[in-house]
């Protein structure tokens, strides 16, 4: 029945639609089997799909619902599009997404607007589903938006707080930017290869535009702006900590199964165009590794719970970039899976926390909460292992796969490997802190706190814990995908290479515990001098990039903005209001409601037209 490629996204947009239409007068556990339910339908539907490509019985299957627009020799079917690289995407869309719905009926069952939060929800996840279903860009462009105004709707959920209307406008600005980028790169390939449609533009591309040509540099250029916006890399990524304002279980949807993989499936789609400009490819791999760094110092400072794990995701996603720039396609594929089944872990055990600790954000106000929280120390635990690539992990094996991959480049590939490895130690500090900090020596405060547990958020950790761990075992089938973009295969490095990068993320775990485990090192000491307070200051801000941006753009404009308020444009619209003013005036003078003035101005007004008829 559900084998129609049509029914993914139909599945949540019929519960938007019903949740949306209700007004909030379901009861809360109809709103909450329409809301996770619709969910776990495109899970089903989507594993029912996938099947023939999984099975390896077909590598595409290709579904028209309809032609969108027709105009002259253009049209735009919203067709969907499924193959190996999309397999992935929507199996992790639907899959941990369902787990976060359902985290959700639990943990958001006292929010009064418990409705409107699944409805939104469920358009977020529909929206998602185009996007990575669409078998051409303005589809997909469709989708990318959709995605950009549910983050909006959901980053301030609880409006009634200025400061999440602030970071909500932050999150939708910022990836505007990044946007106009994409459309402007749409234009530029319609413009000049005369199609939309993702398969055959990027055919045509590969026969009439050659390697390094304007074109394919220009168009490359604007897609990485787009790609850059949606997945919060630089310069771009000052939206995404400040995202933290919404509910937990919708950053654990951002991060870990929507809206932040969309500039990765962006990049891995249209990898042949990518191809053809090799300086814009390897420019991917140093925003990654640029990336993974400045956020990997970040969040060793940060005390909020949540904006650790934010900076994490910038820091992982960067990893993807990293391999997407050296040409590993489908390992950045298989660490964006990875990812999602470690991060939603973390996201979701954060929110059994913040819940069970009356909405304690700062781990400095935590401590010793092992016993407290069991449930939430072992995903903590797990979902760390897996986040600092802990042998045989999730994250072990799809990170190991992006840096061997990096270090077999030629040219750069050493440093860009180096960088990788240093990010990884840096992972392992910033990833114990927290669970150090967290779970371990003396409870701090909520000494009495118990655990906020039941079946619908349990169940989703439990699920998550065991992928984190053994995930790394599913294959991903993209070798169809990208068989002909010269994808790494067997690696043949050293075994000294494969120790150090076993051994660092193991050093840095080490580290965190001397310092936050057994204290055997001092914070306090560290922080003693001047130089280490003023570089943990310019790395909890962030390395300073709000500021700047601050300084350059928001300053600058609300002074053009002050100056200019009485401009002439202005100037014209008030007289316009003056004008209309005065008639609605004259016109209301004029209703005296005398029968005698009402007959002299008809009589007046026919003796006029009879002496103008009489002139003309």
């Amino acid at each position: 029945m559900f084998e129609s490629l049509g029914w993914l996204p139909t599945f949540p947009l019929l519960g938007f639609l019903t949740l949306f239409l209700s007004g909030g007068g379901l009861p809360k556990k109809l709103v909450a089997v329409i809301g996770a339910g619709s969910i776990g339908l495109a899970f089903c539907a989507a594993v029912l799909v996938s099947l023939p490509i999984i099975n390896g019985d077909a590598q595409v299957i290709v579904h028209e619902v309809y032609t969108w627009m027709a105009v002259g020799s253009f049209d735009a079917a919203f067709g969907l599009y499924l193959d190996g690289l999309s397999v992935v995407m929507i199996l992790v869309i639907t899959g941990v997404g369902f787990l976060i719905h359902l985290y959700s009926t639990g943990f958001m069952i006292d929010d009064p607007s418990y409705s409107r939060f699944f409805a939104i929800m469920n358009l977020f996840v529909a929206a998602m589903l185009v996007l990575v279903l669409a078998d051409n860009l303005l589809l997909l462009y469709l989708g990318w938006e959709g995605v950009g105004l549910c983050s909006y709707l959901l980053i301030g959920f609880w409006y009634q707080d200025p400061a999440n209307g602030y970071a909500a406008r932050k999150a939708f600005v910022t990836t505007r930017v990044g946007d106009t980028s994409m459309a402007i790169g749409l234009f530029l390939i319609f413009s000049q290869l005369g199609s939309l449609d993702i398969q055959e533009s990027m055919d045509l591309a590969q026969g009439e535009w050659t390697i390094g040509s304007g074109y394919a540099v220009a168009a490359a250029l604007l897609l990485l702006g787009g790609a850059v916006g949606k997945s919060a890399q630089l310069p771009l990524q000052t939206w995404l900590p400040d995202a933290m304002a919404g509910p937990t279980p919708i950053s654990a949807l951002i991060h870990a199964a929507t809206m932040v993989t969309a500039g990765v499936y962006l990049i891995a789609r249209t990898h042949a165009l990518f191809e053809l400009a090799p300086n814009v490819q390897l420019l991917v791999a140093l925003i990654g590794l640029a990336t993974l760094l400045i956020a990997g110092f970040t969040a060793m400072t940060q005390h909020d719970i949540k904006r650790i794990l934010a900076y994490s995701t910038i820091s992982q996603i960067g990893y993807m970039f990293l391999g997407l720039g050296v040409g590993a396609w489908s390992a950045s594929v298989f660490h964006l899976m990875t990812h999602a089944f470690f991060k939603a872990l973390l996201f979701l055990a954060a929110g059994t926390v913040i819940l069970s600790l009356h909405h304690e954000h700062d781990i400095f106000k935590m401590g010793g909460k092992w016993r407290q929280l069991p449930l939430a120390f072992a995903s903590f635990l797990i979902g760390s292992l897996a986040l600092a690539a802990f042998p045989f992990t999730s994250g072990y094996f799809s990170k190991d796969e992006i840096l061997l991959a990096a270090l077999e480049l030629e040219h750069y590939g050493f440093w860009l490997w180096l960088g990788g490895v240093i990010g990884a130690f840096f992972t392992g500090i910033y990833s114990f802190r927290l669970v150090f900090v967290v779970f371990f020596g003396e409870s701090v405060d909520h000494h009495k706190a118990r655990e906020v547990t039941g079946f619908s958020m349990a169940a989703p950790l439990l699920v998550l814990m065991v992928l984190a761990l053994a995930g790394g075992l599913i294959h991903v089938p993209t070798d169809s995908v990208f068989s002909a973009a010269g994808e790494h295969g067997e690696h043949t490095v050293s075994a000294l290479m494969h120790a150090i990068m076993i051994a660092v993320p193991l050093i840095g775990i080490g580290i965190s515990y001397l310092f936050y485990g057994s204290r055997t090192l001092s914070v306090s000491r560290l922080m003693a001098s001047d130089l280490a307070q003023w570089l943990h200051r310019f790395w909890f801000t962030g390395w300073g990039f709000d500021g700047l941006y601050r300084r350059l753009f928001i300053t600058p404009y609300l002074w053009l903005a002050a100056i200019n308020r009485h401009d002439f444009i202005d100037g014209a619209a008030g007289l316009l209001v003056a004008l209309s003013e005065a008639g609605n005036t004259l016109l209301v003078r004029s209703q005296s409601g005398s029968l005698r003035w009402y007959i002299l101005s008809v009589v007046f007004g026919t003796v006029l037209l009879l002496t103008l008829g009489g002139v003309l």
